[in-house]
Order: C-alpha cells, then structure tokens, then sequence
C-alpha cells in the first residue's frame, strides 16, 4: 500500500446493515451466487418464494459489499451489482452500506480483489471453514487518499482494464478463424472438388470392430478408455484422457487397436472422429471402424467423417430423436467419395500441417492468455500502492 495515503478501518466507511423480509411464498425472488476468489456476484436463481425454505432473508442493496460468513476464506465476496438490487440472502452473508462521501465504490470494487485485502481475509482463523463475522470485515485495512485521487485510480485501472479485454479479445478471434480456416479446407476438398471423385457406400470399404471386453480384468483396466468426451469437435485431435480403471468403467467395451478410426456417433452434428496410434477400449456411443480396401488412406476417411457431405448426412438421419444418434445401416448407407490414394495423401497432409500450425498457434494464445491473466492483478497491485 501507498506510505503517502492513510489507512483506515472498513468500519471507518462502511457500515454493516441488516434487513430482513419476511418471504412470501406466492412472490417470486432473485438469489444471487458469491463467486470464489473475488470473482464478482452473478445471478444464481430466480425461484418462487415456496421453495425458500428460510422464511426470514435479507435484501441486497445495488453497491454494497457483500460478504460469504464461511466462503469469504475463498474470496467469497463482491460489490452487488444494479442487476441485483432487492436480490435476497440468508443470514450466513453480510452486507455493509459504502459511506459515498469517504470511499469511491469502484475503488472498494478494486481492492478487495487484491492481495493486500485477501491477506487480511485469510489471516483471519486457522482454516478455510473458520467463519468470517461482521466485526472481521470491519476491522480490516484500506488505503484511502481523496476521492479525487481515488476516482483517477479507478479510471486508470478501468483503462487499462479495456485494453486488457481488447487484447483478449483478439486473441480469442485468432483462435476462431484459425479453426475456421481447417473448415474452409475441408469444405474445399470434400464438398466443393470431391463431385469428380469416385464414390461408393462407405460400409463397401470399412468395418466396425466390435469386439467387446469387460474392462474391470487386468489385461484391460489400465488401457485408455476412450468416449466422445475426448475427442475434439471438428479437429480430430484426441483430448487428454484417463483410463479404464481411472474412468470406473465396469460395462462392456469395445476393444480397439492401432489404425482405428473412432466417431461418436452421439450428437453427430459435433464431428467427433480421431484416428489412433495405439490399444484401448471406447464406450458403446464410438464406433471402432477400420478401413478395409488398400485404396483409402485411413486419415483420409477420418477427415471424411467429419467433412460437412459426412455430417450432413448423419444430421439428416440421425436428428429427429431427442439424443441424436447415428445407427451402423445409417453410417453405411453413406457415399464416400475419394480421388486417387495420392491425392488422399496429399490432402492429408495439407490438414495435418495446417492442423499444426493451429495447434502451435493456439499454444501461443495459451501463453499470451495466461500472462493476460496476470496483468489485471499486478494492475491492481500497483494501483494500490500508489504506483498508477
């Protein structure tokens, strides 16, 4: 903190208030949820009065600090927004008005998402749980120069704060037309050239291997267990994954090997398909499929299960049910048009080099968030010791 600002008790501004109502249960309520780690106070529910079952709740006022009795440990706290005012809460958090002629609320906003003031919170009590009371959050510290300076404060931090968010921003758009631009190829190829190519029912050429395993045996419980939720949509990049054992799968499931292509044939509007390099078993909703004539390249036909001609089929098909889902007639009816197994090749490699340059792009973004991430904090920190 800043050694040319006072400092000052929280009680010194602001002021614990207590309301309460009594709930009717024909009236409806707005209850709002206090994020963790001084991440701000959204919209929990929105229920009718019936179904609180504390009868006695207090009432939110737009601007006042609210305070989580057990969760405040955990950054449990945050200024209540416009969008809440009249919200309710139960008598395990603690509201306190803001004295507008001493303290700027932006500027109490800011601080408490600082270190400085989440010291002071954790400081209090030995463990997570130990609850926090009104007389705690009153006898913490803030630095407080004149509202003037405290205003110019808040003004510089919300402008650097903008810039925060632009820069995030246009990292995020990069990231979509990288993935846009693997689309584009895709429809290029097996949309847009692919009506020269020869084509035949798909289920000509492939197979399903649907052996199954119980994955609770020892040959079988440490291989990875492979579902829909690991697999991309529309990149056919395997997520991270856990195994069998891991996952406490004790049905069935299918076997697969090296050279498998896998498709979730749940919801396929999600074009979910990878291509694997080694043994494991994957849940009933993935079809295990392995190419069968010379002439296809088995990445070709992965792509291919998730190229739009593909994906428009199985939505066609497969989406009157409320759980869409695509049958083994429905996969094998599908026309699969190729060209020559060099020109298969070719456009593999095209979207396997296009698909990494993504993949380090997105690398990168990882990165630039992570230390974007960072930025706001030290932003704040700085402020509050007179370094803005």
């Amino acid at each position: 903190m800043s050694r040319h600002w006072p400092k000052v008790r929280l009680g010194d501004v602001l002021r614990h208030r207590k309301e309460f109502i009594t709930i009717d249960d024909l009236e409806t309520y707005r209850r709002p949820r206090v994020q963790l780690h001084a991440q701000g106070i959204v919209l929990r529910d929105e229920v009718p009065g019936a179904l609180i079952k504390t009868k006695s709740q207090q009432v939110c006022r737009a601007g006042e600090l609210l305070v989580a009795e057990i969760d405040a440990k955990v950054g449990g706290f945050g200024i209540v927004p416009e969008s809440l005012d009249s919200a309710v809460v139960s008598s395990h958090y603690f509201l306190f008005e803001v004295d507008a002629a001493k303290l700027e609320r932006r500027f109490l906003d800011y601080f408490i998402r600082t270190h400085a003031f989440r010291g002071q919170v954790e400081a209090q009590g030995s463990t997570n749980y130990a609850a926090i009371r009104p007389t705690h959050v009153l006898g913490y510290e803030i630095p407080l120069p004149p509202l003037a300076e405290q205003r110019r404060i808040v003004a510089r931090i919300e402008e650097l704060a903008a810039e925060i968010h632009e820069a995030r921003k246009l990292r995020e758009e990069a990231g979509n037309e990288a993935s846009a631009l693997i689309q584009s190829v895709l429809h290029d190829h097996f949309s847009r050239r692919s009506v020269s190519w020869c084509s035949l029912p798909i289920g000509d050429v492939i197979e399903i291997k649907d052996k199954l395993v119980d994955p609770t045996l020892p040959a079988y419980r440490h291989f990875p267990h492979i579902s829909g939720e690991n697999m991309e949509s529309g990149t056919c990049r395997l997520l991270p994954w856990r195994t069998a054992e891991q996952d406490g799968v004790r049905s069935n499931n299918y076997l697969f090997g090296p050279g498998t292509i896998l498709y979730s044939k749940i919801r396929p509007y999600l074009r979910k398909a990878i291509l694997v390099d080694f043994e494991g078993v994957c849940s009933a909703d993935v079809y295990p499929i392995r190419a069968t004539n010379n002439e296809l390249d088995p990445t070709f036909v992965m792509w291919s299960l998730v190229a739009e001609p593909f994906t428009a089929h199985a939505n066609r098909l497969s989406g009157r049910t409320r759980m869409p889902k695509l049958n083994r007639k429905q996969l094998f009816d599908f026309r699969l048009a190729y060209p020559p197994l060099d020109e298969q090749r070719r456009i593999v490699a095209e979207l396997d080099a296009l698909q990494a340059e993504v993949d380090t792009l997105k690398r990168h973004q990882a990165d630039t968030a992570a230390k974007l991430d960072a930025l706001l904090p030290a932003i704040l920190d700085r402020a509050f010791r007179g370094e803005l």
